[in-house]
């Protein structure tokens, strides 16, 4: 089906680059990943060589750039070869564009360079062991003294936690206003935690972060004091969507390896494919996955245009990745015990799926906002 993006000839020349760093640099050493639990720096680097790191980012911060459709692309082909540990997608489009927006000149000079070649890699620290998506409810804590801040607090759940260089870091003032801090690697009393043990996403690392005494420069305060609250709902609908993005292709790659599964594989003499119940449900999915992504693509131009997608970006978000679980689940089925087995792609599919309705939102979060969109 042909797409309703308007994609060009140089975002097919870019996706083929694109396609061809994720075939050759990630899907040969995702095993690897995956036992060791960590992916290597180097990749980050080779992506930077590659120009796959924050493509939007102005060219007099080191970036080309480009629109936000280059980002479109690099997080379809992450999704194409079954990538989970590789965290491309949270470096370029939910964190880096807090720096773009947010930082000063002097900030973005300093920051964005190294981010964009791969020698920093970013992090964003919000959640903490008793507040989500509640962020009013945080408590790691910044005590403003002189020219810097005293930060005190732990923030569990962190992407990026142990590979990270750059975090930025959500705070409460004595107030109760909240503020984002860059908290640089090396910092005095910044310390990470273990690398979290997860069901799913065995390559990427997640951790605990422990923040004691912490002196951050006044200089480190990204954008205005007290308004890091305002600053994070601003860009949580682009984050939203991209997981949407994701979440469809990968749902995609899912009905793909089924469809080649139950093509060969025979029972009761004939081909699993074959079956009516196997029929009507593929034509179910496949279905709903191309329904979902005009949806997708018609929002992703609204926010390309500057457009409120709030609420539109939530409905993506819920869809897509609810979506994305139950299709899993479904496709796993029609493997009978070899879906159950670690050696199969729709196992690891089937592990990695399931945090897709809880970070970045919950779906309960996602209707609620829905919700108010309606006026209830």
């Amino acid at each position: 089906m042909d797409r309703i993006l308007p994609f060009t000839e140089e975002h097919q020349q870019f996706r083929e680059m694109t396609r061809k760093f994720f075939e050759t640099e990630v899907k040969p050493h995702h095993e690897e990943w995956e036992k060791n639990h960590i992916v290597p720096k180097e990749v980050w680097r080779k992506a930077g060589d590659y120009g796959l790191l924050c493509p939007n980012v102005d060219p007099e911060f080191g970036g080309a750039g480009a629109d936000f459709l280059y980002n479109v692309i690099i997080i379809e082909e992450s999704a194409k070869v079954g990538n989970s540990g590789f965290f491309i997608s949270l470096h370029n489009d939910v964190i880096a564009p807090y720096i773009s927006a947010f930082a000063n000149d002097e900030q973005k000079k300093r920051w964005l360079p190294k981010c964009v070649s791969g020698e920093s890699i970013l992090a964003i620290a919000m959640t903490e062991p008793g507040a989500g998506s509640d962020l009013k409810s945080l408590r790691t804590s910044a005590i403003e003294k002189d020219d810097h801040f005293i930060v005190n607090g732990q923030k569990t759940f962190i992407s990026n936690g142990q590979l990270s260089d750059l975090i930025i870091t959500a705070v409460k003032h004595e107030n109760g206003t909240i503020s984002l801090l860059m908290v640089e690697e090396g910092m005095k009393g910044f310390e990470r935690g273990r690398n979290l043990d997860k069901i799913g996403l065995k390559a990427q690392d997640t951790s605990e972060l422990y923040y004691n005494n912490v002196i951050v420069p006044k200089s480190n305060l990204i954008g205005k004091q007290g308004q890091g609250f305002r600053y994070l709902m601003q860009k949580l609908a682009q984050e939203r969507l991209v997981l949407a993005l994701a979440a469809v292709e990968s749902t995609r790659l899912v009905q793909t390896i089924t469809l080649q599964y139950i093509k060969e594989r025979k029972a009761f003499g004939q081909k699993i494919g074959s079956f009516q119940n196997t029929k009507f449900k593929m034509a179910e999915m496949a279905t709903e996955l191309e329904m979902s992504q005009v949806f997708l693509d018609k929002v992703i131009i609204e926010h390309m245009k500057g457009e409120n997608t709030t609420v539109e970006a939530s409905m993506c978000k819920w869809y897509a990745t609810e979506m994305q679980k139950r299709h899993t689940d479904e496709c796993l089925q029609f493997f009978g015990g070899y879906g159950y087995m670690m050696e199969y792609p729709i196992a690891r599919a089937y592990l990695d799926a399931r945090i897709q309705t809880i970070y970045a939102g919950t779906t309960e979060i996602m209707k609620e906002i829905i919700g108010r969109g309606l006026g209830l």
